[in-house]
């Protein structure tokens, strides 16, 4: 349920609203909007009285929402939520890369390449550790190992850090050693792991699953918010379909769709959705005219002899083409590209 107050209620007078809502066993956010207050009540409200509350004397209005997600619904936040990573911003009209080899390989080749993506203009450095993989036999990752190489790549650069979290026991050390938490597609409803990053402090990135729909990846989203981490960025990054040519199909349509739905950031992954290196540059420009607030691109600096994904990494001179072109484009999208 939101209740929204009218322009100008005193602060005091919202204080006592909100304490009559919590003494009824509501959880209440409270937004700020231009000109106004909105309350969201979270809990059991089909036991709540709207004409009752809409006699308030400082109530505007009353609305049931019908959607099963609150926290992330923009009806609750009708503004546009904002992630702050260091000096990276992502929504609210910033717009923000992430760039990095798909896993940590050597410690020559993380920070070659964070130096390389740095000078580009991207502001968050990725790479995996821990790698989900569909063949048992494929390389997983180096682990924590991979995990301190990325920290001295963050030392060498001063990027922050953005690596997957395949285990809830990992918790605490992905809260003390990495910046921005991701949670990859084959565990975005993976419902403990979801709960566990909730109680974290760092921002965490979201991807869709291979086959879920807008609700599903907002309702995942709901879980971390639900458990106390609202800082949750989402990331489009292709969904299976009955095309093979490409690894999966970028669905463009889902950011201005969840833009409606949620307030929180969305970003998109080219190279995960095209899986060849050649579609990388036309789908982030498509990602760009269709309003994402971000993106997030594999960049290696030898991608034939690449341990994973070396056929969806950008050489880092390519990178710095795509990075020239994202940053005139974004500004006509009416967004500032933080460096």
């Amino acid at each position: 349920m939101v209740v929204i107050m009218k322009p100008g209620t005193k602060k005091e007078d919202i204080d006592i609203l909100v304490r009559k809502f919590r003494d009824q066993g509501l959880d209440v956010g409270i937004t700020n909007g231009v000109g106004c207050t909105i309350l969201g009540l979270v809990g059991d409200t089909i036991s709540l009285d709207i004409d009752k509350i809409s006699m308030e004397p400082n109530v505007e209005r009353v609305m049931r929402v019908q959607e099963p997600y609150k926290k992330a619904n923009r009806k609750f936040h009708p503004e546009d939520s904002v992630v702050t990573v260091g000096k990276a911003r992502i929504g609210g009209g910033s717009f923000s890369v992430i760039a990095g080899p798909c896993s940590v390989e050597s410690e020559e080749q993380i920070c070659a390449v964070a130096e390389d993506v740095k000078s580009s203009g991207a502001a968050l450095l990725r790479g995996g550790a821990f790698k989900p993989r569909t063949s048992p036999y494929s390389f997983q990752g180096m682990g924590t190992p991979g995990l301190d190489l990325l920290m001295e790549a963050r030392e060498k650069t001063g990027l922050p850090i953005v690596t997957e979290i395949m285990d809830p026991r990992m918790a605490e050390l992905f809260e003390r050693e990495v910046d921005v938490v991701q949670v990859g597609a084959r565990n975005m409803q993976n419902f403990e792991l979801l709960k566990e990053v909730g109680k974290m402090s760092k921002p965490i990135l979201l991807k869709r699953g291979l086959s879920n729909t807008y609700e599903e990846w907002i309702m995942s989203a709901e879980y971390i918010m639900a458990a106390g981490n609202e800082n949750v960025i989402l990331c489009e990054r292709g969904i299976r379909t009955f095309e093979t040519f490409t690894r999966n199909t970028l669905d463009v349509s889902a950011i201005p769709a969840i833009k409606q739905m949620s307030h929180l950031p969305v970003i998109v992954d080219p190279s995960h959705a095209a899986g060849m290196y050649w579609m990388v540059e036309p789908l982030a420009m498509a990602a760009i005219a269709a309003g994402c607030d971000g993106l997030i691109i594999e960049v290696h600096n030898d991608p034939p002899h690449a341990k994973c994904d070396g056929q969806q990494s950008l050489t880092p001179k390519k990178f710095d083409e795509l990075m020239k072109k994202v940053e005139a484009l974004v500004p006509m999208m009416g967004k500032k590209l933080i460096r």
